[in-house]
């Protein structure tokens, strides 16, 4: 991802909140057979405050990947949408795409069977947890059998990346009254609304300001 100064985001508690809202990722590697990607949702490791990410890859996904033998790219996207030249105002403009996203590189380490299982637990139970009457993966009818036998068709990996490159391209560079129109524009009911945009654009322009008032 081709980065400068104005759009990187370096922040390690900024990355964690883009991965925490955004856990349905892609996964890259480069392999002999030329490059590879799937998709798989992660989590950060709740025993670490760094940027180590946990989960789990469908057999044979583990062997087309290499997972374990070689670098593999975890790209994790947050909002994003297009921005009209025409929310500039009267000035030569080209159209641009807002984002927020970020890649995290490095060779995984393969879990345990029992790692995996408390992966495959916690995934569970995050993304049930938004239901009035979740679905745990112990609870029946599952079976302990079946919960092992579905363990057994997953790898579980842990990513600890060497290397990350994080952008956040929000139209730092505009006006702030430029800045409000484009909120504006996302926040309404055009055919390029985008809340989630407007909202991220809203609170990283507010964080920029109070920086600079600080």
């Amino acid at each position: 991802m081709r980065q400068n100064p104005s759009f990187a985001m370096t922040d390690v508690a900024e990355i964690r909140r883009l991965i925490a809202r955004n856990p349905w990722t892609t996964l890259v590697s480069a392999t002999d057979d030329g490059l590879v990607a799937s998709h798989y949702a992660v989590l950060l490791d709740d025993e670490r405050e760094d940027l180590t990410i946990v989960g789990h890859v469908g057999k044979p996904d583990d062997a087309i990947h290499g997972l374990g033998e070689r670098e593999l790219m975890v790209v994790v996207q947050g909002p994003h949408g297009y921005v009209s030249p025409g929310w500039y105002g009267d000035v030569a403009a080209v159209p641009t795409w807002n984002f927020v996203s970020a890649h995290l590189t490095g060779v995984p380490e393969l879990l345990s069977p029992e790692e995996n299982l408390r992966v495959l637990d916690r995934l569970v139970a995050h993304f049930e947890s938004r239901r009035e009457d979740p679905r745990l993966m112990w609870e029946r009818p599952n079976t302990t059998e079946f919960v092992e036998r579905l363990e057994r068709g997953t790898v579980g990996f842990r990513l600890t990346p060497t290397r990350v490159a994080a952008k956040r391209k929000l139209s730092q560079n505009k006006t702030p009254e430029v800045v409000e129109t484009i909120i504006a524009e996302l926040s309404g009911t055009g055919p390029y609304a985008d809340p989630a945009l407007a909202a991220e654009m809203r609170r990283a322009h507010e964080a920029m300001a109070d920086a600079r008032r600080g």
